[in-house]
């Protein structure tokens, strides 16, 4: 009997043995097939790429700035913020290659901000439009340098202030489509754009636009903005300068210096500004003042220092489409989604 339990443990062990040691042969011999996929961590323009892939024996990097790498796990530094689309191809034995992609944010700059991620195969610009639901930043104010509030009365604009204070609803309506390459598209939706008076009745005058509307008696106790006809250019273009001393003519009592011109101006040391030179373009408010000062940007929402004309008085005599600022308003808009 002993011998006979002997036997069967013996053969149990080697039908074992036998059995793991096909396995592991199987195993050995199992090939998974050629793939590729990305992980990646970013520290400010610093990004360290991990390649998982099967069956690569050499791995290409191309990391969108014109920069490469064959390295199986690089880390890149991109000279500068902006999105990027970073690609692996991988390659096998036979030569057959696998390809991944990654769309990358990277230490995003204002103007990247403010024209959205190009890279994406739908993009179609970044698109803004006034915001109803007005932040404690969102004001009227004067054209100082310290941008002091026009009314003390009124210390921020509550939600949907055009519309309860102006009773001009459709100033919300307007969108604009800011694009990576500096072009631009203007939507009005209804043909009309919101502004100031003065400028409103100058374009009228000229034959140039069509008051549609006008509201403001309840702050002003007159008239103050308009809406007036307004047709968007077409292949309109954008300036976005990141850091300069913008300079703009105002009326007296805010002055800081004169022009060539004797006209007085106000100084605004070292903001961001969006501009659109030889053009009837505008973003926000359709004013004789057509460059804006970016107070802030992040990728949902911006806040803009728009400049009007609110007192005739303000026209210079001498070309009636000139006009010192008069009054600014510092608005948010939010991103359409």
């Amino acid at each position: 009997m002993k011998k006979l339990i002997r036997y069967l443990f013996f053969c149990c062990t080697i039908g074992t043995f036998i059995v793991l040691q096909s396995c592991e042969e199987e195993a050995e011999l199992q090939v998974f097939p050629l793939s590729a996929d990305i992980f990646h961590s970013v520290s400010d323009k610093q990004v360290a790429f991990t390649a998982l892939t099967h069956s690569a024996v050499t791995w290409s990097w191309d990391f969108g700035d014109g920069q490469t790498s064959n390295e199986e796990n690089p880390v890149h530094i991109y000279d500068e913020g902006g999105y990027y689309v970073a690609t692996l191809t991988a390659t096998d034995s036979e030569g057959n290659t696998a390809t991944a992609d990654v769309n990358l944010a990277i230490a995003l700059t204002p103007y990247a901000l403010l024209t959205g991620d190009h890279t994406k195969p739908d993009y179609d610009g970044k698109t803004w439009k006034l915001s109803q639901a007005h932040s404690l930043n969102d004001k009227l104010v004067n054209p100082d340098a310290n941008f002091t509030l026009l009314d003390e009365d009124i210390e921020y604009l509550p939600t949907g202030a055009f519309d309860l204070y102006l009773g001009l609803k459709e100033a919300y309506n307007d969108e604009f489509t800011f694009y990576n390459d500096g072009s631009y598209r203007h939507d009005t939706k209804d043909g009309s754009s919101f502004g100031g008076i003065v400028f409103a009745m100058v374009m009228q005058q000229f034959g140039l636009s069509t008051i549609t509307e006008t509201g403001g008696e309840a702050v002003f106790g007159a008239d103050a903005f308009a809406l007036s006809t307004y047709t968007p250019e077409e292949n309109a273009t954008f300036t976005f300068v990141e850091n300069e001393d913008f300079s703009i003519p105002t009326i007296p009592n805010f002055a800081t210096g004169v022009n060539s011109l004797n006209i007085p101006i106000v100084t605004y040391p070292g903001v961001m500004t969006i501009d659109f030179q030889n053009s009837t373009e505008f973003v926000g408010i359709k004013d004789f003042h057509r460059k804006v000062i970016v107070e802030e940007i992040t990728d949902n929402s911006m806040r803009l220092v728009m400049f009007l004309t609110l007192s005739p008085d303000a026209i210079v005599s001498q070309d009636p489409l000139i006009a010192l600022s008069t009054t600014a308003m510092i608005l948010s808009f939010e991103v359409v989604e």
